[in-house]
């Protein structure tokens, strides 16, 4: 069983590859945003924010990195949406194929197109004067949170891909997860804001992953934020695939 869904999985992974690969705007409109929001704040709001830290641009690059995998999973959405009203589920349920292999061929297609959108906005802040002297372990370490992270991520994206009604419906919950980083450490410190808005920063798993990433970016100590950042993603995900593949078959039965 186990050969048959790693072999279709990677078949039906393929398929939709080549759908991104023939329309490769998806990936371009993913990485438009987080930069343009990158360009404003470093060019226009930077002067302005007291972060402590010497650029700008490598305290923004964590939080902007959230923003862009948020972006990336309404597409997964967007997919599957298109898929089932379609009718190709019903082409497959016809096939001798392993049922979940469906839904990983799109959770999968979208962790490969957000890490290559990913690896855009790296590229472009880099250009805007990005440093780090994070290793190869560094690196490591937060091409691991972030794949961790646009897992959890997807399998949310995977439920509304299911049970929307409408085609903006299925994108439309993404809306609240890109505007999440912006009540976070994300770009400015949690201790600036007013005590209600403060605690729910605090508390929220953005700041601790974005908080992680940029200890590792800066070759700081990683205290507790790294294992609240991992227990909030792992959490996520475990939840989220849950009710996925419930919605999954209550969907094809």
């Amino acid at each position: 069983m186990n050969r048959h869904f790693v072999g279709d999985t990677a078949v039906l992974l393929g398929r939709s590859l080549r759908h991104i690969a023939r329309s490769p705007d998806t990936i371009i409109t993913t990485a438009i945003m987080p930069i343009a929001f990158m360009l404003l704040f470093v060019y226009v709001f930077g002067g302005a924010i007291e972060t402590g830290s010497d650029s700008y641009v490598n305290y923004l690059l964590p939080g902007i990195l959230i923003i862009t995998i948020a972006s990336g999973i309404s597409y997964t959405a967007f997919r599957l949406f298109l898929d089932l009203k379609g009718g190709i589920f019903e082409r497959f349920q016809s096939m001798p194929i392993a049922r979940s292999a469906v839904l990983w061929a799109h959770v999968l297609t979208s962790l490969v197109a957000n890490l290559i959108s990913i690896v855009v906005v790296v590229g472009v802040a880099l250009i805007m004067g990005f440093r780090t002297g994070a290793g190869v372990s560094g690196w490591l370490a937060v091409a691991g949170i972030l794949v961790l992270f646009t897992l959890a991520l997807t399998w949310i994206a995977v439920i509304p891909g299911l049970t929307a009604k409408t085609l903006d419906g299925a994108s439309a919950f993404s809306y609240p997860l890109i505007f999440l980083p912006f009540v976070s450490s994300a770009f400015v410190p949690t201790e600036s804001m007013p005590g209600p808005v403060r605690a729910f920063a605090e508390h929220q798993p953005v700041t601790s992953i974005v908080n992680a990433i940029r200890d590792l970016f800066n070759q700081q100590p990683v205290g507790a934020d790294i294992w609240i950042a991992l227990a909030w993603c792992t959490g996520i995900l475990v939840l989220a695939y849950l009710f996925a593949n419930v919605t999954y078959r209550r969907t094809i039965s």
